[in-house]
């Protein structure tokens, strides 16, 4: 693609990152084969390729206005249109660099940017986030249908005796998954203990950064980030730490951005590197474990359960954050085979569920479609429950079905 970028921000390292992936695409459109906005909404500017020309026309010093700063916020970034991309186009780095040009010149009004920073304080806070979501399950007996499904109950905590393992992972629980559902972590922790893994869990644990990153909050975003760099790595020296895992695939994208975002930041920019490139799926530990093979983890993993447990019929929706954006495919799946499950293949599990962070909140409408669309496809099939590796992915899906949706790794303890 031709471009004819204003000179000044040509000499950004944004510019020319932007200059280099706006000529690295050829117009070819596979993109919006795969595009979930584009399939719903049928607007070429509501795909990839559509986005992509709004983008460089703001960079080539065209004035962007309100319709261009919706057509990017519809994009759910769920990178399903990288992964179709023949010509290897980083779309998304191009989409942030692009909101964030469009977004200093286009106001957003009282509305957007009051939903946003409450989202953003209420997601945020340590203390308000468990209060309102404590006091929510004690009033839902009396909520419509419509809030209670929103409102998870509260989970009873699975046991875990810690022990003391050579091997030494870094698990980040996030923001509001603790609170959520406690037992994907503690599942997690059961997991590795059997693989002679220890967990070491940061004190500090918070935020990733994506839930302020993808509301606009750039600084805060960056903020957070450093934040969690400054914490984490004494740790990642100290204690000999092999990996970084988060079991949500959607803060486990953003941990392996932290390059990305902090690639000009000179105090920052090694260990933003170093912590990316360190980052693994708990997928990822399970496949490269000591056990000589997947099939020979998940036999240490399962040794003590009954295999009268394990033999349930589950639909795996694997989330957007873990195949498009993390580039890990059919990894998951065969864990749970091994581990006695039997999976229900289903059509376009390839596509978006419509949670994508806040976004089945700033854009209800697109996110109900999505989901009707995802929960349509898995109930052509005969299943038991539904199984996913995303807590919003999980709500999301849960929110639209009366059948059980669970993490993956709760199935294996």
């Amino acid at each position: 693609m031709k471009t004819n970028i204003t000179s000044d921000f040509l000499q950004t390292p944004e510019g020319i990152e932007a200059n280099r992936i706006l000529r690295s695409c050829v117009h070819c459109g596979f993109c919006n084969a795969t595009c979930p906005t584009y399939q719903l909404l049928g607007d070429e500017l509501d795909g990839p390729r559509g986005r992509i020309y709004l983008i460089k026309q703001a960079l080539e010093g065209k004035d962007p206005g309100p319709e261009t700063q919706l057509h990017l916020d519809r994009c759910l970034t769920c990178r399903n249109c990288e992964s179709t991309c023949p010509s290897g186009v980083n779309y998304s780095q191009l989409l942030n660099i692009g909101r964030s040009v469009i977004n200093k010149k286009v106001p957003r009004s009282l509305y957007q940017q009051f939903l946003h920073l409450s989202l953003r304080k209420l997601f945020l806070s340590r203390l308000l986030f468990p209060l309102l979501l404590n006091s929510g399950r004690l009033i839902k007996p009396a909520l419509p249908a419509s809030l209670k499904k929103s409102i998870p109950d509260k989970q009873k905590q699975l046991r875990f005796h810690k022990r003391y393992h050579d091997r030494k992972i870094l698990l980040v629980s996030g923001c509001v998954q603790p609170d959520l559902k406690p037992n994907i972590d503690i599942a997690a922790k059961i997991v590795f203990d059997k693989l002679d893994i220890e967990c070491i869990e940061p004190d500090s644990a918070g935020c990733c950064g994506s839930l302020s990153h993808h509301l606009n909050a750039e600084d805060e975003a960056l903020r957070i980030i450093k934040t969690n760099i400054d914490h984490w790595y004494p740790l990642i020296e100290s204690q000999n730490i092999e990996a970084i895992c988060m079991t949500a695939s959607g803060c486990g994208v953003a941990i392996k951005e932290y390059q990305q975002l902090l690639a000009y930041d000179k105090d920052y920019a090694d260990r933003a590197k170093a912590i990316s490139q360190l980052y693994k799926d708990p997928a990822e530990i399970i496949n490269t474990g000591n056990y000589g093979d997947r099939k020979q983890a998940v036999s240490q993993i399962m040794k003590d359960r009954s295999p009268s447990k394990n033999n349930k019929v589950i639909a795996f929706h694997p989330p957007c954050t873990l195949q498009h954006g993390m580039q890990i495919k059919n990894i998951i799946e065969p864990i749970l085979s091994n581990a006695g499950y039997t999976l229900q293949p289903y059509k376009d599990s390839h596509l978006c569920c419509g949670s994508a962070g806040t976004y089945s909140i700033t854009h209800k409408k697109i996110s109900q479609q999505l989901l009707s669309n995802k929960l349509n496809n898995i109930n052509q099939t005969e299943h038991e429950i539904i199984v996913t590796a995303n807590i919003g992915c999980q709500l999301h899906l849960q929110s639209g079905t009366p059948k059980q949706v669970k993490h993956w790794l709760e199935l294996l303890v």
